[in-house]
């Protein structure tokens, strides 16, 4: 008994923080005790993706009527195996806008909110978007493994968005060490009262530069920054009309949201679509143009020259999020940008000196991802930036960052816009990867970036690889499902950096082969068969070029290059 519990323990995460005390608690509930009192354990089984199969299989075997000694209950190893044909196949994606209104009013009149919390979170699971957080803890000193729950589990990341590996980088620990002897943990304060710090002018000065803008603002978050900027600026302008990609960060949406403007909502990159409903707004009307440089999780690149110039035609502003791009695109780190003009930029990297960069109207990024802390800006001129500092709620209300945050920050920008080997290195495994998938035929959602999105189709499947690199493998990678990709667009999105050596390469690429083997899960080849889907075996499919060229990365024959450059970057990180 000892030993399977240990066991159970080692792949179940929730039995994994639960002492046996409280699980004795749950499952022994006392004489008298209510039917919810009753369920908890029920619930948290259901909820459970290994069990909650087994006691669907359970249950169908019991509503056939047959004797219970013909069909044993199944094993969780032989469950997960034996039931996933049946648990993959693709279910249709029921709105919650269609079902029955449910009432929560109890007995005694009053609203059952318990239950209704249990009914909310039904909904997640029966419609496959309910999300399962994995305990992974990074270990600095040994970037990019992690452990799990249990410290001598050791995992190997490959889906984090601290692409550079900067968040363990001596630029920024020691300057933070330092920083939090001297002025503490915390800011004390907002911005506006006792906590607006000369660190704080000075990162906004350096992200100012960075862009070529006149002036920047921090934020706590860059979600907070996209929504209380569209939020501020569009309820602000008189009229304004808002033009979003549809595939724009729930940041953005939100603070369309919030501005209460009116929106219209343009196909992915499509710019043609883009121009007709430009077309359709009176030209003295204000508008917004918003839209992102790298588009997280199909690793798509905006248009952005394309869209600049419609913006100059119809009278619009730009809103350019370069959230997944800073830090790793440009010869200064500032994005996709300053990419476009890469020698321009590397030559003379000013305001004025004529590349697109100059042409953006706001664009917006973040500290936490290829910066390696947390926090969120805008850059703009220095008129709408002072204008959203004193009327954005999300900035004047909310405590400021950390001065220890905000150093780190900081340095990560300045260290950024001189070394281009950590963006080089990240370029380099990416390509690697992702030549090593197409070779087996392992279907990645073809894109110019960093990210290497991998295609399962539907929610169960993405959610078993997942584990199963997680359980078998030592490799964690996070399945996306709805809401964050459309129903039927289910995958794993893998982020190369510059930490993963040949041998992670290696260890990642035979343990994805192995999964799809034992499931038969689609390949290239099979997408192609049907028709495609989300760019993987399109029909009208075109051969994607890297963003980042050969020259810029420094090779002559990239990939082979590439290859030894990855062998050896373990031992330069």
């Amino acid at each position: 008994m000892e030993f399977a519990l240990s066991q159970a323990k080692k792949t179940c995460p929730f039995l994994h923080v639960t002492s046996a005390s409280s699980l004795r608690r749950l499952s022994s509930m006392p004489a008298g005790a209510s039917t919810k009192q009753s369920s908890i354990l029920l619930n948290k089984a259901k909820q459970c993706p290994v069990m909650g199969q087994a006691m669907a299989v359970q249950k169908r075997g019991v509503a056939t009527s047959r004797p219970a000694a013909q069909k044993p209950t199944p094993s969780v190893k032989a469950t997960a195996v034996e039931t996933a044909p049946e648990t993959l196949a693709p279910k249709p994606f029921a709105p919650a806008a269609a079902q029955k209104p449910v009432s929560f009013t109890s007995k005694s009149k009053h609203f059952d909110y318990e239950s209704f919390y249990q009914h909310e979170l039904e909904k997640k699971h029966k419609d496959k978007s309910y999300r399962y957080f994995n305990n992974i803890n990074r270990l600095a000193q040994k970037f990019p493994r992690a452990h799990t729950a249990r410290v001598e589990d050791e995992v190997t990341v490959w889906c984090a968005n601290d692409y550079l590996g900067m968040g363990r980088s001596p630029v920024l620990t020691e300057t933070m060490k330092r920083t939090l002897d001297r002025y503490g943990a915390g800011a004390g304060g907002t911005r506006n009262i006792a906590g607006n710090a000369d660190l704080h002018l000075r990162l906004e000065s350096e992200l100012a530069d960075l862009h070529h803008k006149e002036g920047a603002l921090v934020f706590s978050s860059c979600y907070v920054a996209n929504d209380a900027t569209l939020a501020t600026l569009a309820s602000k302008l008189p009229g304004c009309v808002i033009f979003s990609d549809v595939l724009n960060h729930a940041s953005m949406i939100q603070g369309i949201r919030h501005s209460n403007a009116q929106k219209k909502i343009f196909r992915h990159n499509d710019m043609a679509h883009l121009e007709e409903l430009l077309q359709s707004v009176d030209p003295a009307t204000p508008k917004i143009i918003a839209f992102e440089s790298v588009y997280s999780m199909c690793g798509s690149i905006g248009p952005i020259r394309e869209i600049v110039d419609l913006a100059k035609k119809y009278g619009a502003i730009t809103f350019l999020d370069e959230v997944h791009a800073v830090g790793m695109y440009g010869p200064r780190g500032a994005g996709v940008a300053e990419h476009l003009d890469f020698d321009l930029n590397a030559a003379h990297p000013s305001l004025g000196n004529g590349s697109i960069m100059d042409e953006i109207d706001i664009v917006t990024g973040t500290l936490g991802k290829a910066y390696g802390v947390v926090g969120g800006y805008i850059a703009a001129s220095a008129s709408l930036v002072d204008m959203i500092r004193s009327y954005a709620p999300g900035f004047i209300f909310t405590t400021s960052l950390p001065p220890a945050v905000v150093s780190g920050a900081m340095q990560s920008v300045k260290y950024l816009k001189v070394s281009n080997m950590e963006r080089q290195m990240q370029q380099i495994n990416a390509r690697v990867v992702k030549s090593r998938l197409a070779e087996l035929g392992i279907p990645v959602v073809p894109n110019p970036s960093h990210i290497v999105p991998v295609l399962l189709g539907d929610a169960p499947s993405a959610k078993l690889a997942s584990d199963e690199l997680l359980s078998e493998h030592g490799i964690y990678v996070q399945s996306i499902n709805y809401p964050t990709v459309p129903v039927g667009e289910e995958r794993l999105r893998i982020t190369p950096t510059p930490g993963h050596n040949q041998d992670m390469i290696d260890h990642l690429v035979h343990s994805l082969e192995t999964i799809w083997n034992r499931y038969g899960f689609k390949r290239v080849a099979d997408w192609t068969a049907e028709g495609g889907r989300a760019g993987v075996g399109m029909p009208s499919s075109s051969k994607v070029t890297p963003l980042w060229t050969d020259s810029q990365l420094g090779l002559d024959n990239a990939l082979e290059q590439g290859k030894k450059v990855a062998h050896r970057s373990s031992n330069v990180l």
